[in-house]
């Protein structure tokens, strides 16, 4: 079953036309030729952005987001912001090779303007400039969407890729957020605090992070710091703090992980949930994934995508 906006009949889709006219007619970017296009072509698949970097390895990245949306029968879309290769003579050291500014506009706008978008995802942005572009082809959108701000920081465990860029993205792009994704690594840089040692440290970064603008945010592998049996997340509101209790799988084969929960995040706000159930159902099926998780080298395994929608 694809989750459709409209349907073909147009005596029935009254109401998709209100909104795609209100849309159209209200963006700055008003486009003639979409406008006369049919409406049973308008918006009849849910359709979702990644902005994000690519993996050559293919396991994290717009990758693992495309894949995901798949599953979830939404029409993934992706603007490129960096590619990522892995030194498999150096210990799969990684390397990074920004976009240029103007290919990554041109890419948002494709989506954006000329295809449209139900909800917009956020993964790796490499410099200051593109976080700063990104978040001015955000602003037309907030509220009116769902927006999942993935704040990229580092590959994997502590080391940052972009030290500099926590600023970037606390005061340019997390005010966007419909829900923000950091890891504990990351919500100590957005919130401006020392090493997150404590359950009680992760709220008061999750409290920070709202006040930044974030609607909703889940900080994760917040059972770490309780218990070594758990994989709990901490998700606050900006009210209320819940813990996303999880079942532990010890592995190493983690690649991607964190790009897959906050694009299953965004896949379920697309197709209509809130933000809480949205969370809770990317956590589990994350979770199914690494029960069956496998290696891709000597380096680095990642989780069985097909086994997260079982």
């Amino acid at each position: 079953m694809l989750f459709y906006t409209g349907i073909l009949n147009t005596h029935l889709n009254t109401g998709l036309n209100a909104s795609l006219n209100t849309r159209l007619n209200t963006s700055k970017h008003n486009h003639t030729y979409f406008k006369s296009l049919p409406n049973w072509i308008k918006y009849i698949m849910k359709k979702i952005l990644t902005i994000a970097g690519s993996d050559t390895s293919g396991g994290a990245g717009i990758q693992a987001d495309l894949r995901t949306f798949a599953k979830h029968n939404l029409f993934g879309m992706s603007a490129l912001t960096v590619i990522v290769t892995m030194d498999p003579n150096n210990g799969w050291a990684h390397s990074v090779f920004p976009i240029e500014l103007s290919t990554i506009e041109h890419q948002i706008d494709t989506a954006l303007i000329g295809v449209g978008a139900d909800t917009i995802k956020t993964g790796m942005l490499p410099t200051p400039e593109i976080i700063a572009l990104v978040a001015s082809r955000l602003d037309a959108y907030i509220g009116k969407l769902p927006i999942v701000i993935d704040p990229v920081m580092v590959c994997k465990g502590d080391k940052p890729l972009f030290p500099e860029h926590a600023d970037a993205i606390r005061v340019n792009l997390i005010k966007y957020a419909t829900v923000a994704t950091p890891n504990l690594f990351e919500a100590a840089q957005l919130a401006q605090m020392p090493v997150l040692t404590s359950l009680e440290d992760a709220k008061n970064a999750a409290v920070k992070i709202h006040q930044a603008g974030a609607k909703n945010v889940v900080i994760k592998l917040v059972g770490t710091l309780c218990s070594p049996q758990t994989s709990a997340d901490l998700y606050f509101d900006g009210e209320n703090f819940s813990i996303l209790e999880g079942k532990l799988i010890n592995t190493s084969h983690t690649h991607g992980v964190g790009c897959t929960f906050a694009s299953h995040i965004a896949a379920n706000l697309c197709k209509g949930l809130d933000p809480k159930t949205s969370c809770l159902n990317a956590k589990d099926a994350v979770s199914k994934g690494l029960m069956h998780h496998f290696s891709l080298n000597e380096y680095v395994g990642t989780l069985d995508f097909e086994k997260s929608f079982e």
